[in-house]
C-alpha cells in the first residue's frame, strides 16, 4: 500500500463505511477493526525497514512548485513509535466501543480520524503537519459532541476552539520558519539560518504546550475527558496529548536544539508546575473521571521535565513515559466511565464496595492505579525512575523533588481505591448490574498484560528510543 493512501483513503473509506452499513451498522466495527489491524501491521513493517539512523523515505506527493512545498512522507524511530502506539490504541478502542450506539457513524469517524493522525507522524513538511494536526480535530469534535455526556456540546466546542486557537501560534511559527529559511521541510531547515529563533521557539512551544497540555494551558482537558465517551478519552489521552509531546521533541529539541537549551529552564518550570498542580487537584477531586484526567495531566508534566533535559537519557525516558502513560491511563479512563454507566454517579464517595460485585474490573483498576503511582514491576515505575535519574544528571540533586510526584500519585490513587473499590457497599453499587462484555474484558486484559510486560521488560521500547535519539548520544 502506498504511504499516502494510508492518510487520505480513510476520508473516502469512512464515508463508504457509513453509507454501506446503514442497514447493518454492526458490520462497521468489524471493518474498522480490520483497517486498524492493517495499519498496525504496516507500521510494524516500517519499523523493520528503518535504517540504523536517519529517515525511511516513503515518497513525495502533491507537489506545488509555485509555493515551494510538497507532501514529503518520511519516518524515523520516533515516528514509528507513535504510529504503533496509535494503531494499537485504535484497535483496543474498537473492542471497548463494541456496543456503542449509532455504530455506523461512530466507527466511520474513527476510521476518518486514523488518516490525519497518521499524517501528523509521517510528514516532515511543517505546513502539511499543521493541516493534519487541524484535521484530527474534526472527527474528535463529533465523537465528543454526539456520543458524550450531558454537557458534551460545550466540552466539544471548547476542545475544538481552544486547541485550534493555540494551534495558530504554532502555525505562525511554521510560517516564520519558511520566511526565514525558504523551506517547508523540517529536514532542510537549519537553526543557524533563523533570524528570530526565540520568537519562533515560543510560538511553537505554546502551540504544543496547549495540546499536551501543560499548566496553565490545561483547562480544556478535564471538561473534554469528563464529557467524552470513555473510549474517546483513551484517544484524547493516549494519542492527542502525545501529539503535543511529539511536537516538542520534533520541532524544538531536534529542529532548534541551541534555542531549546537556552529556554530549557522555562520548559522545566512548566513541567514541574504541571506535575504538582494537577497532582494536588487530583487529590482533592471526588469525581472519578476528573481525578483520572488530572492524573493524566500530572504525568504529562513529567514528560515535559524529561524533554527539558535535552539529553539522550532524558528523551529516552520521555518516550518511554509517553507510551507508558497511554497504556496506564487508558484502563483507568475506561473503568471510570464504565462505573459511571453502571452506577449512574461520577462521585467516588457515592460508590464503595465495587470489588465485591465487579472483581475483574476492580483488579485491573487497582493494577493501573498502582502503575500510575510507580509500583515496581509496572511501566509507571520504569518511566518515573528513568525521568528522575535523567533529570538529576541534568539539573543536580535538587530536582529529585519530582519524586514527590509519586507520593502525590499514591495519595489520590490509594484514596480513590479506598473510597470506590473497597469499603462498605453503597446502595447504588448494590443495585447496579456490573456485567461486562467479552470484548471489553479482552481489551482490559491486553492493557493489564502490556503494563506488566513492559514494566519487567522495558528494553523493546528503549531499543526504539536508542534509534530515535542516537544523534543526541554525544550531548
Amino acid at each position: 500500500m502506498v504511504a499516502v493512501d494510508i492518510i487520505f483513503a480513510p476520508i473516502v473509506f469512512s464515508a463508504l463505511v457509513y453509507f454501506f452499513t446503514r442497514g447493518a451498522e454492526q458490520f462497521a466495527k468489524y471493518i474498522a477493526l480490520g483497517w486498524f489491524i492493517v495499519l498496525f501491521i504496516i507500521a510494524l513493517s516500517w519499523y523493520h525497514q528503518l535504517p540504523e539512523d536517519g529517515w525511511l523515505f516513503l515518497g513525495n506527493y502533491l507537489s506545488v512548485p509555485q509555493f515551494g512545498f510538497e507532501l514529503t512522507l518520511q519516518i524515523d524511530a520516533l515516528s514509528v513509535a507513535m504510529l504503533l502506539l496509535t494503531a494499537a490504541l485504535l484497535i483496543l478502542v474498537v473492542f471497548t466501543s463494541w456496543n456503542e450506539k449509532k455504530q455506523g457513524a461512530y466507527f466511520s469517524l474513527l476510521i476518518m480520524f486514523s488518516g490525519p493522525i497518521f499524517g501528523v507522524f509521517m510528514t516532515t513538511n511543517v505546513l502539511w503537519f499543521f493541516m493534519f494536526w487541524e484535521l484530527t480535530l474534526v472527527p474528535m469534535l463529533f465523537l465528543v459532541g454526539i456520543w458524550g455526556e450531558e454537557n458534551r456540546i460545550y466540552a466539544a466546542i471548547k476542545f475544538f476552539l481552544y486547541t485550534h486557537v493555540f494551534a495558530m501560534f504554532m502555525f505562525v511559527g511554521f510560517y516564520l520558519l519558511y520566511k526565514q529559511t525558504g523551506y517547508w521541510d523540517l529536514t532542510l531547515i537549519k537553526e543557524t539560518a533563523l533570524v528570530t529563533p526565540a520568537l519562533i521557539w515560543w510560538l511553537m512551544f505554546i502551540g504544543f504546550a496547549a495540546k499536551l497540555p501543560v499548566f496553565p494551558f490545561h483547562t480544556w482537558l478535564p471538561d473534554a475527558h469528563v464529557q467524552a465517551p470513555s473510549s474517546i478519552s483513551v484517544l484524547l489521552a493516549g494519542v492527542l496529548l502525545k501529539m503535543g509531546a511529539y511536537g516538542l521533541i520534533r520541532f524544538t529539541v531536534e529542529l532548534m536544539p541551541i534555542t531549546t537549551m537556552h529556554f530549557a529552564p522555562w520548559m522545566l518550570g512548566f513541567g514541574l508546575a504541571t506535575t504538582f498542580f494537577a497532582g494536588f487537584l487530583a487529590i482533592y477531586e471526588r469525581h472519578i473521571k476528573k481525578m483520572v484526567a488530572y492524573s493524566s495531566i500530572s504525568h504529562m508534566g513529567l514528560v515535559v521535565v524529561a524533554i527539558s533535559t535535552m539529553t539522550y537519557d532524558g528523551l529516552s525516558a520521555a518516550l518511554y513515559e509517553m507510551i507508558g502513560h497511554a497504556l496506564v491511563i487508558s484502563p483507568l479512563f475506561l473503568i471510570a466511565g464504565w462505573l459511571h454507566h453502571k452506577t449512574h454517579t461520577w462521585y467516588m464517595d457515592e460508590m464503595g464496595g465495587i470489588m465485591k460485585k465487579a472483581p475483574y474490573a476492580s483488579a485491573i483498576f487497582i493494577l493501573a492505579g498502582m502503575a500510575a503511582l510507580g509500583l515496581p514491576g509496572t511501566m509507571g515505575f520504569v518511566g518515573e525512575l528513568t525521568i528522575i535519574i535523567s533529570a538529576v544528571k541534568a539539573y543536580g540533586w535538587w530536582i529529585a523533588v519530582i519524586a514527590l510526584a509519586g507520593l502525590i500519585s499514591a495519595g489520590y490513587i490509594i484514596w480513590s481505591v479506598r473510597r470506590a473499590i473497597h469499603g462498605p457497599m453503597s446502595p447504588v453499587v448494590e443495585k447496579a448490574d456490573f456485567s461486562m462484555s467479552l470484548p471489553e474484558k479482552f481489551a482490559l486484559a491486553v492493557y493489564a498484560f502490556l503494563i506488566v510486560y513492559f514494566g519487567v521488560n522495558p528494553q523493546p521500547i528503549f531499543d526504539l528510543a536508542n534509534q530515535a535519539f542516537s544523534w543526541l548520544g554525544g550531548m
